[in-house]
């Protein structure tokens, strides 16, 4: 397993074919700051480049918090047009993990917070253990989720529950968290890396070009009208109808054997 750095606080570790995105600030919580931010996005521009990348786990180096969110001490420093010039590069980071064109997991545990949420949420499944307390209370110090949380936390559990959600800026607790929507898997405390790496590894055993083209078809199709959806699903069809990925998987299958897929 190789290990490479991207700036002082994120490091990309190398499985197989998963890549552990890791978020490793545990002075501050894993506070997105500036600098952290911009390293999450270049962490992830060079992961959406590399084929050999199947899936990507997204996770946290420090016991009790997954991510608090954005650096409030810092942006408590910035002048106005600061915060205008700050905006692209925190808008970035954020898309950088929603953009990735390979599925990806996040693993939460303790505080996910505000940007923190918004980063699980730009995740397609998220693994969260007992302990994991999310939430977006940006209302509460006076700005709004600016991270993707009004658009992707409505997409899980309704505009109405999202609303609520928002606007009361509560903490919610793993348990609710699950019932509602807000996470896809509930693991034991402690267990949330180990379950969602083993997701991964499940999901990368599969053809990488109709992962993608997968990923592709449900994020354009998500709600577009059905007869529109069918055709973005058509598209993604004719990309790996005639790929060496679904030769070899048809012949894989007839032959009764793993197969070994050519990503392409």
């Amino acid at each position: 397993m190789g290990e490479q750095r991207y700036g002082e606080w994120v490091a990309v570790r190398r499985d197989g074919f998963v890549a552990e995105l890791v978020l490793d600030r545990p002075k501050a919580m894993n506070a997105v700051s500036s600098e952290m931010a911009r390293s999450i996005a270049a962490a992830c521009a060079a992961l959406a480049e590399d084929r050999s990348v199947r899936a990507v786990v997204l996770t946290s180096t420090h016991e009790r918090a997954f991510c608090v969110g954005a650096d409030l001490k810092e942006r408590n420093s910035f002048s106005d047009a600061e915060m205008l010039r700050h905006r692209p590069v925190s808008r970035a980071a954020y898309t950088g993990v929603l953009e990735l064109p390979v599925p990806a997991v996040a693993a939460v545990h303790g505080f996910a917070l505000g940007g923190g949420y918004e980063l699980a949420l730009s995740c397609d499944v998220i693994v969260a253990d007992r302990t994991a307390v999310l939430g977006l209370p940006e209302v509460s110090v006076g700005v709004i989720p600016g991270g993707g949380g009004t658009q992707l936390l409505p997409r899980r559990v309704g505009a109405a529950r999202a609303a609520e959600l928002i606007f009361s800026a509560r903490r919610v607790p793993a348990a609710e968290a699950h019932a509602l929507g807000m996470v896809d898997e509930l693991v034991a405390p402690g267990e949330d890396r180990t379950a969602a790496l083993e997701l991964a590894g499940r999901i990368a055993a599969n053809s990488p070009v109709g992962l993608r083209a997968a990923k592709r078809a449900l994020r354009l199709g998500h709600g577009l009208d059905l007869p529109t959806g069918l055709e973005i699903e058509d598209a993604g069809w004719r990309t790996i109808a005639f790929s060496g990925d679904r030769a070899e998987g048809v012949a894989a299958f007839n032959e009764k054997r793993k197969p070994e897929w050519p990503g392409e």
